[in-house]
């Protein structure tokens, strides 16, 4: 994505809790409203929360749950998908701030009921500055035991009032940015006859496999689980799969490359063979570093800043504070299409990277917030 991403949270001359505090105080990449370290020693609990800024309401964004090669690198993770979510729920539309929150450790080794309890205190602790909801790792089932601690949960099921599974309409939004990009990349809004490669096939990929199907798209995907590849091959024959991304991104007559996994798959290692003329997929902070945005341009590869197209999840998750309407949100997320089209041309307009358009655009939404 446009937003800065912050590649090191280490000064040379810093230990690591030093290089935090330059992070968060004397750097560009900084400006984060509040960072909240949670432990909770009896269920083992370690979890990171980061409010980036709530200059448009309360922050919103999900929980990832990941096993982080160290708690230095989880710090880091969250507080660039914080950073991120400001700018995806200005973008959106949307009367929130942006915030996230990550808890360290696997998944299947250590999520229990009493970690998802302790996290929910600890949000419930924030009293409503910063709003929680899925991410990679945590499931509606998960906000279900959340919510029993914490009343600022989204993304629970429907039988505990939320809107369920948000992935739902982050597909249907990164696709409607597929769109816009096929129109601004071709004269047409559709897929139909492209080659559109999809890098993790998970709760979002795999929907997002549907919508390409049915839109008349050769779908190409790829999986690190075996298993994924499986269910969307078992459901859907006519998809190709290939063996990793490295495979994927050197596909010939590859026409869109769609990260949908974790972050900084456009890096300074696969540009170089990246045959696909267009970007636009779900996974967050797909740029590595600062100045990929600018590569990709000059490569002349239109990328869809991921969080504009990948809206729609949040977009789901905050009607539930509201009384939740899927076809409300469905409607939101469709305008997925026109706000991916006006960044195009305002990127063009102002001799940019689509990137820094969105970002521009973004910024006067949370600056005008601001001002009295």
């Amino acid at each position: 994505m446009g937003v800065t991403t912050v590649t090191d949270v280490r000064p040379a001359h810093a230990g690591n809790d030093g290089g935090v505090l330059h992070t968060l105080f004397r750097s560009e990449q900084g400006g984060h409203e509040q960072v909240v370290l949670c432990q909770d020693r009896a269920s083992g609990l370690k979890a990171v929360i980061a409010i980036h800024s709530t200059s448009l309401g309360p922050a919103l964004g999900g929980t990832r749950f990941h096993a982080y090669a160290s708690e230095e690198e989880a710090v880091l993770d969250a507080l660039n998908l914080s950073r991120g979510m400001s700018y995806k729920n200005a973008l959106a539309g949307l009367d929130h701030g942006g915030g996230k929150a990550v808890i360290i450790g696997d998944p299947d080794l250590i999520k229990t009921e009493e970690l998802l309890l302790a996290y929910g205190r600890f949000v419930a602790s924030l009293g409503g500055r910063y709003v929680t909801a899925c991410d990679v790792g945590t499931y509606v089932a998960d906000m279900d035991v959340v919510s029993r601690t914490n009343k600022w949960t989204t993304g629970r099921s429907p039988a505990n009032g939320g809107a369920g599974d948000s992935s739902v309409l982050t597909a249907y939004g990164v696709f409607q940015g597929m769109r816009a990009s096929a129109q601004h990349a071709w004269g047409d809004p559709t897929l139909r006859g492209r080659t559109v490669g999809i890098a993790g096939v998970g709760k979002v990929g795999h929907l997002l496999v549907e919508h390409l199907l049915e839109d008349g798209a050769e779908v190409v995907i790829t999986d690190v689980r075996a298993d994924s590849v499986a269910r969307v091959r078992a459901k859907y024959p006519q998809v190709t799969a290939v063996a990793d991304t490295e495979a994927l991104i050197r596909t010939e007559g590859l026409d869109v490359y769609a990260p949908c996994a974790l972050g900084g798959a456009l890096s300074d290692e696969s540009l170089p063979v990246l045959t696909a003329k267009v970007v636009c997929g779900a996974a967050n902070n797909q740029l590595a570093h600062p100045g990929v945005e600018k590569d990709l341009s000059d490569r002349g590869i239109l990328y869809a800043p991921d969080y504009v197209v990948n809206a729609g999840g949040v977009i789901q998750v905050a009607d539930e504070l509201h009384g939740f309407d899927f076809d409300r949100c469905k409607t939101k997320a469709a305008k997925i299409f026109d706000t991916t089209l006006a960044i195009f041309a305002r990127a063009k307009a102002d001799g940019i990277p689509p990137a820094a358009a969105a970002d521009r655009l973004a910024e006067q939404r949370m600056a005008e917030a601001q001002r009295p």
